[in-house]
């Protein structure tokens, strides 16, 4: 049996001929940058995750870059972040010049460990004040922690810039007086920034992203900065860079967003799937550490988007042979990500060569990612558990 990691062929079928009479209505339009296609999926995307703004950019990574740039952040600024994620978190930080400062992550949900930025903040605060953003990243689908992270962000006065490049749609429980109040990714911190890599739950047909946020003056801001921080046109109040989204992109993305929930849903009814599969196989914790759903169990979780999983991440032993047998199975699957970021060469830093965030580290060496996208069968679930259990048995 073939199990793919990820098959876009399923999810474009049914949308095919919707897609492409809206990408040939571009065509015809003549009108190739911006636009009213791009207006309308950004007030889409604003209405749907809980903003007043969003502004169409080229990529996932340009709205990191575009977000740090808008906040002036540079040379001698440090940006307390996440060891354990895509390069371009820590990449864009890099690219204006400032200095990203890793704290590690929380065992469970692997994302950055609000106590681990406490004490950085404090001790920022208690020297040289450098930390001037905080980007925590909603991994996998799942918020950070953000009742913790926003109540710092307003204790120390730094803003949060949201990576939820692998999470929009997903949301976050604010527990207050014994109620709680679901709030959606991207809309917590001063921005959020998602990409529209084609895998990604809301994918595009090439690249394409995101920033949403509720500050009139930093949305106004970000438009003029992905636009050469032109306004009005050929007038450079400041330098910006050619961020801007392509209609083509913008009209896929409204027809795939109509769908977004539904997709979102069949995510999770496999990740229930496999939890039982797993169960049955007994092979829970002993030797496969199944994804922590934090919030999973919070009041109306099941109304609510408390994982999106954009990806099924185990813990596993001797991970690297079983991506060698699953793959010889037929079975797609990949490490996310196999080399934390204090650990990448371009670096070159003795000072972030010696540091060591354990946790980080032990699921670089562990995990692995498992097929999760919705047009998966259950034949195929229980294709990819039991060749995972033929493997550790066979041992």
């Amino acid at each position: 049996m073939n199990v793919p990691l990820l098959d876009l062929k399923l999810q474009l079928a049914p949308l095919r001929s919707q897609i492409v009479e809206a990408v040939t209505r571009v065509i015809d339009s003549t009108s190739y940058i911006l636009g009213q296609e791009v207006i309308n999926l950004e007030e889409k995307i604003a209405r749907y995750s809980g903003t007043t703004h969003g502004v169409g950019v080229s990529s996932g990574t340009d709205a990191l870059l575009n977000a740090l740039m808008s906040l002036e952040i540079g040379p001698g600024d440090l940006v307390l972040t996440t060891p354990y994620t895509f390069f371009a978190t820590m990449g864009t930080v890099l690219r204006v010049g400032a200095k990203p400062l890793f704290v590690d992550v929380a065992p469970g949900s692997l994302n950055i460990d609000p106590a681990r930025v406490g004490e950085a903040l404090h001790k920022d605060r208690q020297g040289e004040n450098r930390i001037k953003a905080i980007i925590p990243v909603h991994l996998y689908g799942q918020c950070a922690d953000m009742q913790q992270l926003t109540a710092l962000s307003r204790e120390y006065g730094v803003p949060i810039i949201e990576d939820a490049a692998q999470a929009i749609g997903a949301e976050f429980p604010f527990e207050e007086n014994g109620d709680i109040a679901w709030k959606q990714a991207g809309s917590m911190g001063l921005c959020g920034c998602f990409s529209f890599f084609p895998s990604k739950n809301l994918g595009g047909i090439g690249d394409g992203g995101m920033i949403t946020t509720s500050d009139d003056h930093f949305a106004a801001i970000l438009r003029s900065n992905r636009n050469h921080g032109a306004e009005p046109k050929y007038y450079h109040s400041r330098v910006g860079g050619n961020f801007r989204l392509d209609p083509v992109q913008a009209v896929v993305l409204a027809i795939k967003l109509g769908h977004l929930e539904h997709w979102h849903s069949g995510r999770r009814e496999n990740a229930s799937i496999y939890r039982r599969l797993f169960h049955e196989a007994e092979l829970i914790d002993n030797p496969v550490t199944l994804p922590t759903a934090v919030y999973e169990k919070k009041a109306g979780a099941g109304e609510h988007n408390y994982h999106i999983y954009n990806q099924f991440v185990v813990h596993v032993p001797r991970r690297d042979e079983l991506r060698q047998f699953l793959q010889e199975k037929s079975i797609g699957c990949e490490i996310y990500y196999p080399l934390c970021l204090h650990q990448q060469e371009c670096l070159h830093s003795d000072a972030y060569a010696s540091q060591s965030f354990p946790v980080a580290e032990q699921a670089a060496a562990d995990s692995l990612a498992l097929p999760i996208y919705p047009e998966l069968t259950p034949e195929q679930l229980e294709y990819v558990v039991a060749m995972i259990k033929q493997f550790y048995h066979a041992a």
